[in-house]
């Protein structure tokens, strides 16, 4: 238990002074609210109104967040295998190249429905 005694102590400062923010936020911070101020902001653009049950979003957005998911994985991945290179031999290289071939797969699904283009 003493081992783990000082990530305790961390996470409950941690923990501590994120609960303390934003309560002090709530408490001394303005409150002036307007029309503005409570609409969505669409970075500077007018918010144009949605259909009832809200409006269809273009596949770009998923597909965007599909190739940063992928390549978040790919790193992940990658950085203990380029630290243990030497230890794994030529099955690591395989394996490795296997997986690369994966992630190139979900990328050139991206490619091909337009996820990369931006009109």
């Amino acid at each position: 238990m003493n081992a783990y005694a000082p990530i305790l102590v961390l996470g409950a400062l941690g923990a501590g002074f994120a609960i303390f923010s934003v309560v002090m936020a709530t408490l001394v911070g303005p409150k002036r609210y307007n029309r503005a101020k409570l609409e969505a902001y669409e970075c500077g653009i007018e918010p144009t109104p949605q259909p009832a049950g809200g409006g269809r979003f273009p596949i770009k957005y998923y597909l965007t967040a599909m190739l940063f998911i992928v390549f978040d994985i790919e790193i992940v991945f990658l950085y203990p295998w380029a630290v243990t290179f030497d230890a794994l031999g030529l099955f690591g290289l395989v394996e490795m190249l296997l997986f690369v071939l994966t992630v190139f797969v979900a990328y050139a699904y991206v490619w091909r429905r337009g996820g990369l283009e931006w009109d």
